[in-house]
């Protein structure tokens, strides 16, 4: 794709969004939402900076671990206290708290204690019998408009075996001689349950243009497990699942929390597209120091909305713009712990990136 020049025109506002700050322009963009977020996280070829606008989320309740985990974002209004909880796809029984905003596995829930054990406890779902063409014609206005359909997949690799087994017997799994051989038979066989879900996205839902999975491996301080654990347990059955998004044309998106810089080469070779770390993460180093071989979230210089002028604010975003907007090296704007993105704040960067994306 040629990246168009910019014209002052595209400031033009042609709709608005809205934030936790207020409400956010819609611009007169050259290409559309989803267009330009395909050219920047899957060929790189960035032609405004991404900020979160570009994207819708999507995460209907056909898919049980959806509503067990309480996070259902579709056409029909989900009443997470109401509705929230109960059996995800492999029959665990999870809990919504409404202090915490989210679900638990309930306590004392163990399917397994020995991953050996897998291939005579676990009952796979039948994912065929998933109500798929109902949810596609009840959603056909959500998923239907010019951004980059999102389909978030939560409990990923780790976390699902977490679910059977508590974090503490998920993590000696992954490191016991006696169930590693179990682990990677059992997570090339998710993979593959996996790649059945995802190929029914993209069948009944055609629009879908990333899938934005889940797998935390770290805490606030410090990562997991070693990398080396990472790379021989995890990483080939999550590339089994990116290879395959990337094939059918999809981005491959990794929410991963905790403290993990010593894993983004495993993100990296694992095959996703893009990764935005907590705020605990240095994600400007991770930036200048995986750029070129990852779409890193880079989380921008902090200000208060309400005590920094608009021009200062533009000031900010030109300054971000110009160490982060690189041609060839794109990233995208980090919303995690972020307050930044003020209306003058996103007109800015929108402009500034616009011109340093066209520039080559």
């Amino acid at each position: 794709m040629t990246i168009p020049a910019f014209d002052p025109k595209e400031l033009e506002k042609k709709g608005e969004s809205f934030s936790l700050y207020g409400p956010v322009p819609i611009f007169n963009y050259p290409v559309s939402r989803r267009e330009a977020y395909i050219s920047a996280v899957r060929d790189r070829k960035a032609i405004w900076e991404i900020t979160g606008l570009e994207t819708r989320l999507f995460t209907p309740r056909l898919l049980p671990d959806n509503v067990a985990r309480a996070f259902v974002f579709e056409q029909r209004p989900f009443d997470n206290v109401k509705e929230g909880g109960g059996k995800d796809m492999f029959g665990v029984e999870w809990e919504y708290i409404p202090v915490a905003g989210g679900s638990m596995e309930k306590p004392g829930q163990v399917l397994l204690e020995d991953m050996n054990d897998w291939p005579e406890v676990l009952n796979w779902p039948d994912v065929d019998s998933w109500p798929w063409e109902e949810s596609a014609k009840e959603n056909a206005s959500y998923v239907e408009g010019d951004f980059a359909l999102q389909v978030w997949f939560q409990t990923g690799w780790f976390e699902r075996i977490i679910s059977f087994m508590e974090f503490e017997g998920a993590i000696m799994s992954l490191i016991d001689d006696e169930q590693q051989d179990a682990v990677k038979a059992f997570l090339d066989k998710l993979a593959d349950l996996y790649i059945n879900i995802l190929d029914h996205y993209m069948d009944y839902f055609p629009q879908t243009a990333a899938f934005y999975m889940h797998d935390d491996w770290g805490s606030q301080k410090e990562t997991f497990f070693s990398p080396d654990v990472v790379s021989e347990m995890i990483v080939p059955s999550m590339r089994k699942v990116t290879d395959h998004i990337h094939k059918r044309g999809r981005v491959a998106e990794l929410h991963s929390c905790g403290q993990i810089k010593k894993q983004v080469p495993n993100i990296i070779a694992a095959g996703w597209d893009t990764w935005s770390g907590q705020i605990m993460n240095d994600t400007h180093a991770i930036y200048e120091e995986y750029g070129d071989k990852l779409v890193v979230g880079v989380v921008p210089e902090q200000f208060d909305p309400a005590t920094t002028s608009e021009d200062e604010q533009r000031r900010l975003a030109r300054e971000f713009a110009a160490k982060f907007c690189q041609p060839g090296k794109p990233s995208v704007v980090n919303l995690n712990g972020t307050a930044c993105l003020t209306a003058a704040y996103r007109e800015e960067l929108y402009k500034e990136s616009r011109i340093r994306y066209a520039s080559k």
